[in-house]
């Protein structure tokens, strides 16, 4: 099932992807609750009959044709926990790029994007030449939290995805470089963390480590891998990061990128106003963005 926010007289609604590539506006139709935080937090058996419903023909005034697609969850209750260094060809083009040999490394690297940088799709990725010089793309799949746990062992881990998505890690490189090697001030600009379109349910879903993942630019294929290649697994990744801390409902986890960002090009090539970025990853879609300066 694909479940999205739109846009409907400028406010947020929740909608439910039709087989005919309609959305079911879920207020209109009557259907509770209205967001998909709160889809996410009380569970979707309720939404599933409604869908049902829907596309028996029982809803078609609610139906929409050709909506404005927000942020799957517009304002994330907290930051988006993102995962860095968990493809082997992306840390050796980085490794390269910056002539050192990190390699890969024991647990799993964490940093956060804050929920100001959320891009919805086909939103603009903002620049700031005043501020960084060398703004860089990242596509990710991204793993939505459905059940809320604290020390989730690997075996439980995927009772506690409600579903997946698709993160575009934008990164101002010169930046992430300035503060000490930590990633955040440098991945948190505004207009650096485009997510969508939609939600795919994790029962949609064949195998969420045997997905085509990549990225282009303008229509050149510049990122081009497979999920297969993660380092450290999904599972690994939610039980490594509730240790001690708690996941809650909505809570987004990006989970890396394969090689082919623009920093480790010879010569680097970063995004420049005008620009288009397309990611795509098969079983949930695209997500389109266009670049402009601030």
């Amino acid at each position: 099932m694909r479940l999205a926010t739109l846009s409907i007289g400028g406010h947020p609604c929740a909608a439910i992807g039709l087989s005919d590539g309609r959305w079911l506006d879920i207020g209109k139709a009557g259907g509770s609750p209205s967001s998909l935080q709160s889809i996410i937090e009380t569970g979707d058996a309720g939404i599933r009959a409604l869908a049902a419903q829907a596309e028996a023909g029982k809803h078609a005034d609610a139906a929409i044709a050709d909506p404005r697609l927000l942020a799957p969850i517009p304002v994330p209750r907290k930051n988006v926990f993102c995962v860095g260094r968990n493809y082997a060809g992306h840390i050796a083009e980085g490794d390269r790029a910056q002539k050192q040999n990190v390699g890969v490394t024991e647990y799993p690297v964490y940093f956060t994007k804050p929920s100001t940088s959320v891009v919805p799709p086909d939103g603009d990725i903002l620049l700031f030449p005043e501020v960084s010089t060398s703004i860089d793309y990242e596509v990710e799949l991204a793993v939505i939290i459905g059940k809320p746990g604290r020390n989730i062992p690997k075996a439980a881990a995927y009772d506690h995805i409600f579903g997946y998505t698709i993160l575009n890690d934008i990164s101002a490189r010169d930046v992430q470089r300035r503060h000490g090697g930590q990633y955040f001030k440098g991945k948190g600009f505004d207009g650096s963390c485009p997510i969508g379109p939609w939600i795919v349910t994790a029962d949609a879903i064949s195998d969420p480590h045997q997905l085509s993942i990549g990225l282009t630019v303008n229509g050149e294929q510049r990122q081009d891998g497979t999920t297969a290649d993660m380092i450290f697994d999904i599972p690994t990744l939610i039980a490594s990061l509730s240790e001690g801390m708690t996941l809650e409902p909505g809570d987004i986890i990006a989970t890396g990128t394969p090689s082919g960002v623009g920093y480790a090009m010879d010569p680097p090539r970063f995004l420049a106003a005008g620009d288009t970025v397309v990611c795509t990853i098969s079983e949930i879609g695209e997500l389109r963005n266009s670049v402009r300066v601030a």
